[in-house]
């Protein structure tokens, strides 16, 4: 009941889509590829509901709900973040790809394993917990933001073209994107803890200030910012140009990450 209580709250599924926009790049028969976008959202919910936990942000709210462990108890939390990890790669294990295809699954899988892992997210969460307070750099935030977030954008991206089938060119195209897009979403994060709505975003603003967090705008003011984030978003969309009209869509939604409002 934990685990499907966060996994199932409203949000954008932002991490699916990219990884099944990513396939169809290339391929037509997406739902190959599905069992792949479900578990990086469990991977993702997963950060969520620990990240929220008292020891980490002790945030009360998560996607307009209570976070997971006022509803089910800290305990219970864990256990549901423990779970949701490990059925992430199960369900990836377990997917009929593995059997047809089995070089592109596992390349996929271990791609979104180390990204999502102690060299790549959990490696910026880390950091990001242990510089709290400390006098911000753009040469640390750059690393929490390239990790923390990123990593867990760029994964759908080029595990959805491993899937595929996608030569080396082509990975490397969608690297640049999930990197652009990832530095310019977690850009915009910072910006709507300062000038967000609580309602819209269904999360407390201002509390990156509160606990003394690396941000970009604490390193490099507002207006710099949203000229940092409309640059990566060039970035992402630059990379999509290798795919020709097929990258249109993924191109567009990484413009739409400069005028999202939660």
């Amino acid at each position: 009941s934990a685990m499907r209580y966060s996994l199932l709250l409203p949000g954008k599924r932002l991490r699916p889509v990219l990884l099944l926009a990513a396939y169809h790049l290339l391929r037509e028969d997406w739902q190959q590829a599905v069992p792949f976008a479900c578990a990086l959202e469990m991977i993702h919910t997963y950060s969520l509901i620990h990240d929220d936990l008292p020891a980490l942000d002790n945030d009360k709210l998560r996607r307009g709900q209570p976070t997971n462990h006022l509803v089910y108890g800290e305990n219970m939390a864990i256990l549901a973040g423990d779970g949701l990890l490990n059925l992430a790669y199960e369900t990836m294990l377990s997917a009929p790809i593995c059997e047809t295809e089995p070089a592109n699954a596992l390349r996929a899988a271990r791609e979104i394993a180390c990204r999502s892992g102690v060299r790549g997210m959990i490696a910026g969460q880390t950091l990001d917990v242990k510089l709290e307070g400390s006098e911000p750099s753009r040469e640390n935030v750059r690393y929490i933001h390239l990790h923390k977030t990123a990593d867990l954008l760029t994964a759908p991206v080029v595990a959805g073209l491993m899937l595929a089938g996608a030569c080396e060119e082509q990975l490397d195209a969608g690297r640049r994107y999930g990197q652009g897009i990832g530095l310019a979403f977690q850009i915009i994060d910072d910006l709507l803890d300062i000038q967000g709505d609580v309602q819209r975003l269904g999360k407390e603003t201002g509390m990156d200030a509160q606990r003394g967090k690396l941000t970009w705008p604490a390193v490099c003011g507002i207006e710099q910012s949203r000229k940092d984030a409309l640059s990566a978003v060039a970035q992402a969309v630059k990379a999509m140009q290798l795919f020709g009209s097929k990258g249109d869509f993924l191109a567009e939604l990484a413009q739409k990450s400069l005028v999202r409002s939660h």
